[in-house]
């Protein structure tokens, strides 16, 4: 019984693969608007490929992957470390390459299908909108083809593309971050001051305190763990430099000036700000090739190394499950998942994002006349969101998941093994500046040009 079960609700979703975002929806979802379960569905295409990427780094997936023919030609043997070594470190790697690849070509497609479509009049929305079936076999066939890639130079190449592209996904990801904080005082201060249970601002209060002691304690482990009185210069000045940063951010964000000028800017949007700011930076002190400034996080707390050098300097032995990757992909998870639901009231955000004030998982379901829910279809005049900036933003996040699951390292196909670059320490580090510099212009901007609107 349970099988047929099964079966049965497998054929309702084949069927609904098939066609449009509404029949998606069909008798399991809350009732939403048409555009955010097409924005839900394609994050959910991502989080599978992300998914199908994690099991191929995953420790005993060599084997398999062994067999796939190429990958492991022409390895070359360093001393001290055997041949079948140097492939199944390389080999996990070399296929989170081809499957994020395929998943940014995937999106790359549909981002340049869907330039300028203004409404879902337009016969290219139809096309956003449904044919799930056929996408999936689309993606599936880019997935297959990219693993006959041959080596050459795609993984350096690939690497830059990668490097680039996560770059600005951490902005992206700073800007939801500060979104989200703007949205969350914002509907916390207003709930606090139309009734009499001042709960509101206690949770206000705690959550920023938590915030910045989270923050503060991470600069004192990082002093601790990530610097040496004799070595480690750039750790020193990249941790001194955000403390201060942070600390600017914040005295600004309650100048009565900027206040006055936007009056639910405060400090708990400025403590997320800093403690992404931490992150940021240590995430980007781990990408260091200098191993007595970079420690793994398990060699602090026991004797086991995580990741050994072969003598030349590359990464002999390297497990993708360290902290500040496991950090990094549930910061993407949020942020993805925010991305497809959310509904902001900030203008500017908007306009940056390229999205309209709308109703978020709150639109009103239509039932049809076979009983079932539909999602409603609320862009016959005009998108929400545009659809090709959406796409590029998957495009971005593809090359963040390349990127984070490995570790930030680049494969040398000429020696079988990982090596970590300073550029990639580089790049972090000046996202932190940048977003750091991108929110501080949000806060002075309205004083800068008073005559603008930014509410």
């Amino acid at each position: 019984m349970g099988a047929c079960l099964a079966l049965c609700s497998l054929a309702s979703c084949a069927s609904c693969l098939c066609g449009s975002a509404p029949c998606l929806l069909c008798g399991c979802c809350p009732s939403s608007n048409n555009s955010t379960i097409t924005r839900l569905v394609f994050s959910f295409f991502l989080l599978m490929g992300t998914m199908v990427s994690v099991i191929m780094i995953l420790p005993g997936m060599e084997d398999q992957l062994r067999k796939i023919p190429g990958f492991c030609k022409g390895a070359s043997t360093i001393p001290g470390i055997e041949n079948q070594v140097n492939c199944e470190v390389i080999v996990g790697y070399k296929s989170v390459y081809r499957m994020c690849f395929a998943m940014a070509c995937f999106f790359f497609l549909f981002f340049v299908i869907m330039v300028r479509v203004r409404s879902s009049k337009d016969p290219r929305a139809a096309l956003q909108n449904g044919f799930w079936f056929f996408k999936f076999l689309i993606l599936v066939g880019i997935t297959v083809g990219a693993f006959f890639i041959p080596d050459g130079t795609f993984h350096t190449v690939w690497f830059y593309f990668g490097v680039v592209g996560s770059f600005i996904f951490i902005l992206i990801q700073l800007i939801l971050l500060v979104d989200f904080a703007h949205s969350w005082n914002k509907v916390w201060v207003d709930r606090a001051e139309n009734s009499d249970n001042k709960c509101w601002f206690a949770g206000l209060l705690s959550f920023t305190v938590l915030y910045y002691a989270l923050a503060l304690t991470a600069v004192v482990l990082f002093y601790v763990y990530y610097t040496q009185p004799d070595d480690c210069a750039e750790h020193k000045v990249f941790i001194s430099l955000n403390l201060i940063f942070s600390v600017i951010v914040s005295i600004v964000s309650i100048l009565p000036k900027v206040q006055e000028a936007q009056p639910h800017s405060g400090l708990l949007q400025a403590s997320l700000i800093s403690l992404y700011t931490m992150y940021v930076t240590w995430s980007a002190m781990t990408n260091n090739p200098n191993r007595r400034c970079n420690p793994s996080l398990l060699s602090l707390v026991s004797n086991i190394s995580v990741s050994e050098t072969n003598p030349d300097g590359t990464a002999a032995h390297v497990q993708w499950w360290d902290a500040q990757g496991v950090v990094g992909l549930i910061i993407f998870l949020f942020c993805t998942l925010y991305a497809s639901i959310r509904s902001s009231s900030n203008t500017q955000v908007n306009k940056l994002m390229q999205t309209e004030e709308g109703g978020g998982l709150g639109g009103e379901g239509v039932v049809g006349e076979d009983g079932l829910r539909r999602a409603v279809d609320n862009e016959e005049e005009k998108v929400t969101y545009s659809y090709s900036v959406f796409h590029f933003h998957l495009v971005l996040a593809s090359l963040y998941i390349m990127m984070t699951l490995t570790n930030w390292y680049q494969p040398d196909t000429s020696t079988q093994a990982m090596q970590s670059r300073m550029p990639a320490v580089w790049v972090k580090m000046s996202s932190s500046w940048l977003g750091l510099g991108i929110y501080l212009w949000t806060l002075v901007a309205p004083l800068v040009f008073p005559d603008r609107d930014f509410t």
